[in-house]
């Protein structure tokens, strides 16, 4: 499987999102995206940073560009959280690690003192083209959505 990397296209993928629509690498050209990875819905870290992309999004479609959230998840998990949430983005359903196998997100992680693998809190900008231009990765929550919507504008 092909990996992202800063500079180049992203590989092609396709996979389900809330609202019965199915987001492609192809599907994305013509705009930025960002493409956030959260370890699960509902939970705290990952319902404020989703909240905090949410709270920014007409400044992400002002700066032509759309947002995405990605979890291992189910769409009925998906739906759930977004309508809870309000989230006016779609939440991508990557069962099988897919895009996080592109994205290389999943690391070994300490739950409860047991060692397991899962996603490690990342975010990625595209540009219209289809080209990596930044990924964050070790994401802390707290301001991230502002710092990736600088960058969206820098574009």
């Amino acid at each position: 499987m092909s990996k992202a990397e800063i500079g180049k296209k992203v590989p092609d993928f396709e996979l389900p999102a809330t609202t019965d629509t199915t987001v492609s690498a192809k599907r994305l050209k013509g705009q930025n995206a960002v493409i956030y990875f959260y370890p699960k819905d509902s939970t705290p870290g990952c319902t404020t940073e989703g909240q905090d992309f949410r709270d920014r999004y007409a400044d992400f479609e002002a700066a032509n560009t759309v947002v995405f959230g990605v979890s291992r998840d189910g769409l009925k998990s998906h739906e759930n959280f977004k309508a809870k949430q309000s989230f006016p983005f779609e939440l991508i359903s990557d069962k099988d690690e897919v895009l996080c196998g592109i994205f290389d997100v999943i690391k070994e992680k300490n739950m409860y003192g047991r060692k397991v693998m899962g996603i490690e809190r990342s975010t990625f900008l595209i540009d219209a083209k289809g080209v990596l231009r930044q990924e964050w990765r070790k994401v802390k929550v707290k301001d991230h959505a502002e710092e990736v919507l600088e960058a969206a504008k820098a574009l």
